[in-house]
């Protein structure tokens, strides 16, 4: 089994179920396998007694954004430490070891650092990551995977002095010291207070920039923005509305929606060895899902020459604005056992009968 690339990681800021982050999942769903296996965890909201809520309404969004990738998507309760529903338990967190992409998104950053620091589901996720998944961050989830990551709760609603606290050091493994901030544009304050800034204003960030050591990369993602970091083509893409603002050695650089630019602004960069730093357990774990999927995917069903050649004809008739042949050509495919589904990437057939020819 070769060892394939890293996968994507998606760092969105907000508008993880509305129209504007729909498009930075689709940006990312036209890298996943066909018909992709996506898993949520609840973790970052696990504090919150609907936390459960939070994830199945991603979930719904996604059921229906996505629905031309036919994806199964599916929630882990992974919520506390200490509980049944542990990020440490085995029987909750298994399902990542087969995930096209793992997704997490709003609730606390501390809370999801607390919860996530050396527990299985983070070794599982970085393993997976390695081995090619997406990892797919929104909001909270977004900071708290950086080197270091803002107190939001703490600092906003408490009151506490200004302190950063330590995040999940993602990113270390790829040689990159990256400190996320998501709602960089924040206006929900107002012209009475300064939400920019994560919640904390600008004037009071300038403080925590001073309090970062000197190596730090910060990554500040406007509202319903999104960076997408490409391990594969050194290569970040930003999508969605507005602008990610990155601060490194002094410097200030934007990049608006739609641009593309060198990973390498980020910092020095490397691609590790792909079991480095991954227990020997955890990797045997993973590469036995890995087989196993492999098993699951040689007894799908393949479209015999038949039903290829008809759908091919098909694309022709409907690049020729044949329209009604197009239809008669989807019926007789249909009537074989297979439907043809329309993405942005093109036609996909999947098996509609128990017994598809084959």
């Amino acid at each position: 089994m070769t060892d394939p690339a890293p996968g994507l990681i998606v760092l969105l800021s907000s508008g993880e179920t509305l129209p504007s982050g729909g498009r930075t999942h689709e940006f990312a769903a036209k890298r996943l396998p066909p018909n992709p296996r996506i898993v949520i965890l609840e973790t970052p909201a696990g504090f919150e007694p609907n936390s459960d809520l939070v994830a199945r309404k991603i979930k719904e969004f996604l059921t229906t954004r996505l629905q031309n990738y036919h994806p199964s998507i599916e929630v882990l309760p992974a919520r506390r430490r200490g509980t049944a529903f542990s990020p440490d338990e085995s029987s909750i967190v298994t399902p990542l070891l087969k995930a096209d992409e793992i997704l997490m998104g709003p609730g606390s950053p501390s809370y999801t650092v607390r919860q996530l620091r050396d527990s299985l589901a983070l070794k599982m996720i970085t393993a997976r990551q390695r081995r090619g998944a997406t990892l797919f961050l929104a909001s909270a989830a977004a900071l708290a995977f950086g080197a270091y990551t803002i107190p939001v709760y703490e600092i906003y609603k408490v009151g506490e002095d200004l302190h950063w606290k330590r995040g999940l050091d993602f990113f270390r493994q790829y040689g990159l010291a990256l400190s996320v901030v998501s709602h960089w544009n924040n206006k929900d304050g107002g012209k009475e207070v300064d939400t920019s800034r994560c919640y904390i204003g600008k004037t009071r960030f300038e403080a925590l920039l001073d309090m970062l050591p000197d190596n730090q990369t910060v990554v500040g993602i406007d509202e319903h923005t999104s960076i997408s970091l490409d391990f594969v083509e050194g290569c970040c893409y930003v999508r969605g509305t507005d602008t990610v603002t990155i601060l490194r050695n002094g410097q200030v650089r934007k990049f608006n929606k739609g641009s593309e630019f060198p990973l390498d602004v980020l910092g020095e960069w490397h691609i590790p060895d792909v079991q480095n730093g991954i227990p020997a357990a955890v990797w045997e774990m993973v590469m036995q899902a890995e087989a196993e999927s492999e098993a699951e995917a040689r007894k799908v069903h393949k479209p015999s020459e038949k039903v290829q050649s008809l759908a091919d004809a098909r694309e022709d008739a409907r690049a020729n604005k044949e329209w009604a042949k197009a239809d008669e050509l989807r019926a007789r495919v249909a009537d074989l056992g297979w439907q043809i589904n329309d993405t942005p990437d093109g036609s996909v057939l999947t098996p509609v009968g128990d017994d598809p020819e084959t």
